[in-house]
């Protein structure tokens, strides 16, 4: 495979990564040049892709390319790689296998604890959540007028090395928000990059969510880091009262639990599917830190 990821951010290099140790040629973008430099010296070749329109060696990279996998977040402009690629994917990547797109849990909005599917319609309560519904809607389309599958991932809660609650515990900047009978999933940043390397493999298209197998209380995450720390967990804060800003406000607005069950009856296995053992794993190696 020659694999373009447009977005090579956090995510984007875990599904680097993945496809590397297949032995697969991973080639990503990034907003400035600088950013290149740090994913050149991850072994992977790299663009700058800012949406403005491609250059000369990026329109050349993308003659070759057979796997597309789009990170980059749509604005309310809606997304910023469709516009350059609409009806347009075959003349611009003419070897084109495969196309991920990372979406987001989000699609679902609040179901009252309850348990959703990939069949559960989307009745997203945020922007930014109502623009990845128009945006995977775009992409199955743009798949079908090529003849492509088109996977998108629903991904829930991201954590993994650099970005957990050790790390916010070791800052001091870790907050135990209490919200009555709330919950979310999570999704460790590796089995992202297992999950697209799977359906890249299996040629496989369609919603699949992208998530843990256990829903849990966000505090609860935040005791069981302290414990493996040895450290007291910080106070608990009431939602109701506690200083938040208005987006981390918001993710507290939509109460689900997520089942994974499509990926994993397509074959798929998770490394992590709990939030527990990927701490403990993390703590014990030391890679908690990134």
């Amino acid at each position: 495979m020659n694999v373009m990821i447009f977005g090579c951010g956090y995510s984007g290099q875990a599904i680097a990564e993945a496809f590397k140790s297949e032995g697969h040629r991973v080639s990503g973008t990034v907003r400035t040049a600088h950013k290149a430099l740090e994913l050149a010296a991850r072994d992977i070749k790299a663009f700058v892709f800012d949406g403005s329109p491609f250059s000369g060696e990026l329109l050349a990279e993308l003659q070759e390319v057979t796997h597309l996998v789009q990170s980059i977040p749509p604005g309310t402009e809606g997304d910023p790689l469709l516009k350059f690629v609409s009806r347009r994917l075959r003349a611009l990547c003419p070897k084109l296998e495969w196309i991920g797109y990372l979406s987001t849990v989000g699609v679902y909005g609040d179901h009252g604890g309850g348990w959703v599917t990939e069949e559960t319609p989307g009745t997203p309560i945020q922007g930014r959540s109502i623009e990845r519904v128009d945006t995977e809607d775009a992409w199955a389309a743009e798949g079908r007028a090529a003849g492509l599958p088109v996977a998108s991932l629903r991904l829930s809660g991201i954590y993994g090395p650099g970005r957990n609650a050790f790390v916010n515990l070791a800052r001091g900047t870790a907050r135990r928000i209490i919200k009555r009978d709330q919950v979310f999933n999570r999704i460790r940043v590796e089995d992202i990059g297992r999950a697209a390397l799977f359906l890249a493999v299996g040629n496989m298209g369609g919603i699949y969510n992208v998530t843990d197998d256990e829903p849990g209380p966000p505090q609860d995450v935040i005791i069981e880091a302290a414990r493996l720390m040895g450290v007291e967990p910080p106070p608990e804060l009431d939602f109701e009262t506690a200083d938040m800003t208005p987006m981390a406000r918001s993710f507290y607005g939509a109460n689900k639990r997520v089942s994974n069950a499509k990926i994993r009856a397509a074959g798929f296995e998770f490394l992590f599917p709990n939030y527990r053992m990927s701490l403990a794993d993390m703590w014990t190696s030391g890679r908690w830190r990134g």
